[in-house]
């Protein structure tokens, strides 16, 4: 069971740390899109290199695709969905509202998917203990995100009802936990968690494209590539490492564990990141408030899982 909990905390880790490569690479290419849209093809590339050496079969047949239900298929498309929100809500909302709500929905829908089984995830009934760690943990969350940040005035809020973006907000943090649920899932009916990644990149990869061709309207120019450093091609296989890991976790501790442990390494790994300056991004210290964050969202952990 560690191993699988050690699994979602390095994913979360390591997709935060893609965040500020694939933010570098936007100042590169000129588009969030666009960079999204490299790095979900080194990520493909990096899974589909993976999947054939140990399947020899790059793709699903089709008798295995029409055999089973069509929502096997949507994790990529959701965690597309997810990636492009973040992009819209920024400005909106504010940096502090944009990671607390997305956070929000991944917690409850992880706790829905669990409870009833949605997705054919595993099982695990409401219990008085999970639902105190659960609550324990979104407080650390709160205390790591939010206490940090409220010194900050948020000037880029513009006037005007965000009730519905606040909402929005919310959903695609659902989707993210659907996601990992789904593609936990396609991991057990395909007997291998990297072909299951590997799809899932692979499609969240062409709905970026599609989105980033009706947006920008361009591919991105060589002489911009060019200018790129060696390290700005790792945060596809930051993504999809995570991924990778997150198919592993999903069927052995379930969705909500799999995703607050995964939200405990995000956190920790934006903290080390900020506190360096690691991949060309802005130096900030650790602050006394994202340090106890983590601890209390630790504590919820050991609620949920061992108590």
């Amino acid at each position: 069971m560690y191993i699988y909990l050690a699994f979602a905390l390095v994913g979360g880790f390591l997709l935060a740390n893609q965040n500020p490569i694939n933010a570098d690479l936007r100042k590169i290419v000129g588009s969030p899109f666009l960079a999204s849209g490299i790095s979900n093809f080194v990520g493909s590339i990096f899974l589909g290199i993976i999947t054939l050496v140990t399947t020899q079969e790059l793709f699903p047949s089709f008798q295995f695709v029409s055999s089973h239900p069509a929502w096997l298929w949507i994790g990529g498309i959701f965690g597309g969905i997810f990636l492009t929100s973040n992009v819209l809500l920024f400005p909106r909302l504010g940096a502090v509202q944009t990671v607390i709500l997305p956070i929000l929905g991944q917690i409850l829908m992880g706790t829905l998917i669990d409870s009833f089984g949605w997705f054919h995830a595993m099982q695990l009934p409401m219990t008085l203990m999970r639902f105190m760690g659960i609550v324990i943990t979104l407080i650390g969350v709160i205390i790591a995100v939010v206490l940090p940040n409220l010194k900050e005035k948020e000037a880029e809020k513009p006037k005007g009802n965000l009730l519905g973006w606040r909402i929005w907000a919310v959903i695609v943090g659902a989707m993210s936990a659907a996601q990992q649920a789904i593609n936990g899932r396609l991991g057990v009916l395909l007997g291998n968690t990297a072909q299951a990644a590997f799809v899932s990149f692979l499609i969240g990869f062409l709905a970026i494209f599609i989105v980033s061709l009706f947006v920008d309207r361009r591919l991105p120019k060589i002489s911009d590539l060019k200018k790129a450093k060696p390290w700005n091609g790792i945060g596809g296989f930051l993504g999809a490492s995570f991924v990778f890991a997150t198919v592993v976790a999903v069927p052995q501790i379930g969705a909500g564990l799999t995703i607050m442990m995964g939200l405990i390494g995000q956190i920790l790994g934006s903290m080390l990141v900020q506190q360096f300056g690691w991949w060309r991004s802005n130096k900030y210290q650790i602050q006394v408030w994202q340090v106890i964050g983590i601890l209390v969202m630790l504590a919820g952990i050991v609620f949920i899982k061992f108590l």
